[in-house]
């Protein structure tokens, strides 16, 4: 079980300056109808007064327009986010509802990467969507919170981590293209490659060790993605640090009672539908 961190990139350690714990910053999709904000605001249980920050339709299409067709993009930004900070080591937790291609771990994996930690996050929709406005709005929070602009390059990177992994989960899933991803940076981190090819043999090994079979077409994006990541501004002490924290977390979740009892049920499940199965061919 490797539990990912899909996408902020650069600054090497994004913290809510000016924030403290319990602070709550909103971001809305720019074409939601009134009842829609509305209805958000109180799926996501915010204050009455809590800072919203607006997303638009062009911002996505200035975001992604390299990455995906504009048809796929579409006119209207629907999907929106809250930010609420947690406490010192309280660790990073995402959640969505209504969001169809970008999953969960896909955006940990991003806010991860950037250093970005100890908050909740919950990305929202009132309808299906792809979820590819929250990740610019939540990127927007960042810069109004901070005060800090993050450049127009590093933004369409986070946004093309967040393409191709989304694209490569509708090959191998969206689960084990996650998992790819986060495991591949944890090994950049610790091995600081040198070269494209060395970067090549990361991406395969953990690969490998993932039971994940790529096609050379997936593994040359992979290289070149990773390759350009490479060279960016990337605290990778800290990508590494906190992967490393999310696998010691699990580990000591399943080697506790708790966890050695949730996956005895789920033994003891599946090899009651294995029986019925065999019953009825029988």
């Amino acid at each position: 079980m490797f539990l990912t961190i899909a996408m902020l990139f650069s600054i090497p350690s994004i913290c809510f300056a000016d924030a403290s714990e319990g602070d709550v910053i909103v971001t809305l999709g720019e074409n939601l109808t009134h009842q829609q904000k509305n209805d958000i605001l109180a799926e996501l249980g915010v204050p009455e007064n809590v800072q919203s920050i607006i997303v638009s339709n062009q911002e996505e299409h200035e975001y992604l327009g390299e990455f995906i067709p504009k048809s796929q993009i579409g006119n209207r930004a629907i999907s929106s986010a809250s930010i609420t900070i947690g406490a010192q080591g309280s660790g990073l937790n995402v959640q969505t509802n209504n969001i169809t291609w970008v999953t969960d771990d896909m955006y940990k994996n991003a806010l991860m990467t950037a250093g970005v930690k100890d908050a909740t996050i919950q990305i929202t929709a009132p309808y299906s969507v792809s979820g590819t406005a929250a990740l610019t709005g939540i990127m927007k929070a960042y810069e109004t919170t901070t005060n800090k602009e993050i450049p127009d390059e590093v933004k369409k990177a986070a946004n093309e981590e967040m393409v191709k992994t989304a694209e490569l989960g509708d090959s191998i899933g969206a689960d084990k293209a996650a998992a790819l991803m986060g495991k591949v940076k944890d090994e950049i981190a610790k091995n600081d490659p040198k070269t494209e090819a060395d970067i090549r043999e990361i991406i395969q090994q953990a690969a490998t060790e993932l039971g994940i079979s790529l096609t050379n077409e997936e593994l040359d994006k992979l290289v070149d993605f990773f390759n350009k990541l490479k060279g960016m501004d990337i605290d990778w002490n800290q990508v590494k640090n906190q992967v490393s924290e999310t696998a010691e977390k699990v580990s000591t979740f399943l080697h506790s009672d708790e966890g050695q009892s949730f996956l005895q049920k789920l033994q003891d499940f599946l090899n009651r539908t294995i029986e019925e199965i065999r019953a009825q061919l029988n």
